[in-house]
């Protein structure tokens, strides 16, 4: 079964932008951090300049956030890339001759909505800077664990 990685890849590409502010940013060196090609990262550029999370101008590798990051929410970004896509889907080919078919489902779908529902409140509490702060404490607990396993 294939997933979405677009949420991640956009946050990272988020933190990319913060982390350079002010110098030349380009889709490549983007997708170099993220592992994919340069058409990838700007489609998904092109989708948070849409929601208005950062502004770029074609041709210019500048692409900057257009607020701090403790007021852009992992929900900003969600809804920027997925849209109103949810998180969990039914299967809505069952067979209509079986009421297990038919009703399984509905009841699953309820749940699901339950469950999106309350990952949308989570990732709404969760900012940029929330994700910036956890990578800088786990950048220095790598650094340190590096430090420690150097000295005799």
């Amino acid at each position: 079964m294939k997933y979405s990685t677009k949420l991640s890849d956009a946050l990272h590409i988020l933190v990319f932008l913060n982390m350079g502010a002010g110098q030349r940013i380009t889709s490549a060196r983007i997708a170099e951090s993220v592992k994919t090609n340069p058409a990838y990262i700007r489609q998904l550029m092109v989708a948070l300049k849409s929601a208005g999370i950062i502004t770029s101008s074609q041709g210019q590798a500048k692409a900057e956030l257009t607020r701090q990051p403790g007021e852009i929410t992992v929900l900003d970004v969600y809804r920027a890339i997925e849209g109103n896509k949810p998180l969990l889907h039914w299967d809505i080919d069952t067979n209509p001759e079986c009421g297990v078919g038919i009703y399984v489902q509905l009841s699953i779908a309820d749940f699901y909505q339950e469950i999106q529902r309350a990952a949308e409140q989570k990732m709404q509490a969760i900012s940029l800077q929330d994700i910036i702060d956890r990578y800088d404490k786990k950048l220095n607990e790598l650094e340190q664990k590096s430090e420690r396993e150097l000295t005799p």
